[in-house]
């Protein structure tokens, strides 16, 4: 560690204890970010944890949407969120007023989404055309989105939300590439968004081929986010923290990773005596990586960027997070 991140450090520690704080970091942000967190984690996870804590301050280096889940679980908190413009260009492909879509099939699947939305259309749009239709929302959106919504899900349980309810059709948001999972997995009607994360959506089977030559003897682990036709040749498809505990239970010694290059730091790290290689080494979320020792720095000194979910967003958004976590 150079001498100047050692003092960022020091300082952030003097100062996190002096205002009664805590640092959660998401998986895929710099590993001197990761090193200084209390907690690193999925977003969601890291919200109920925080949740849980006695504190003044959440310091979130993350995205705008994990800031705002934190706000919604923990309202009696201040919630900062490290840098103001990092945000998930996936939970900004749908936003819940605009004109109306138009309906787009997507064949070539056994058992398809029904529709595919155009990303610049939104929410309300589609409930109007499927009225009744309960709206199952991926954690990776804004909390307005989310107050929309019936239900929440993360990727490592889509399926076993869209099976507990009674409906047989139902609305998956944002990501048409969660949602196509999902259909695989369930008898029942998606109708799913063109949403997308461009980091897992760049991935194609050729990547996959190629790092199978690479590393023949390593197993390929896939984040659900990534292309239907990569899920299908993957031998292990799960969420970053799906990846985390099936790589440490795990006999296997060498892995590929499908998701966020930043999740290998903390593989390596619990896994020292196991190898594990990006799918593609250009696997990066800008985003994440805007959040530097500075940012929390100074997060804690200035009070930035305090994230505040106004409450008549809050409380229907934390329904339906509470009805996610009641079938868990």
């Amino acid at each position: 560690m150079s001498s100047e991140n050692s003092g960022l450090q020091e300082e952030i520690l003097k100062l996190k204890e002096k205002k009664r704080a805590i640092i959660l970091s998401h998986n895929y942000q710099r590993d001197e970010v990761q090193d200084i967190a209390d907690f690193v984690g999925d977003s969601l996870e890291l919200s109920r944890t925080a949740a849980t804590i006695k504190c003044e301050i959440i310091v979130f280096a993350g995205v705008n949407f994990m800031a705002e889940s934190a706000s919604i679980l923990s309202p009696e908190k201040t919630v900062l969120l490290t840098e103001l413009e990092a945000c998930c260009p996936m939970a900004d492909m749908i936003r819940v007023d605009s004109p109306r879509p138009v309906r787009k099939s997507f064949p070539g699947f056994d058992n398809p989404p029904q529709y595919i939305y155009p990303s610049e259309f939104t929410l309300r749009d589609i409930k109007a055309q499927n009225p009744g239709v309960p709206v199952v929302t991926y954690v990776n959106t804004t909390a307005d989105v989310k107050a929309e919504s019936y239900i929440c899900c993360t990727s490592a349980n889509v399926v076993k939300v869209i099976e507990s309810l009674s409906a047989e059709k139902v609305i998956c948001i944002p990501d048409k590439n969660l949602s196509m999972w999902a259909a695989r997995n369930t008898k029942k009607q998606v109708i799913a968004w063109d949403g997308f994360c461009h980091v897992h959506e760049r991935v194609t089977p050729d990547d996959v081929r190629k790092a199978r030559e690479e590393h023949p003897k390593a197993v390929l682990l896939a984040h659900p986010e990534c292309r239907i036709d990569v899920l299908e040749m993957a031998d292990h498809v799960t969420s970053t923290s799906g990846m985390l505990r099936f790589a440490s239970s795990s006999s296997e010694q060498e892995f590929i990773i499908g998701t966020e290059i930043g999740l290998l730091y903390r593989l390596r790290k619990e896994n020292p005596e196991k190898i594990f290689y990006p799918l593609r080494k250009d696997m990066i979320c800008p985003n994440m990586k805007k959040t530097t020792l500075r940012s929390i720095l100074r997060a804690l000194k200035e009070n930035t960027y305090i994230i505040k979910v106004p409450e008549h967003i809050r409380i229907p958004a934390k329904k339906a997070l509470d009805r996610m976590l009641s079938i868990q």
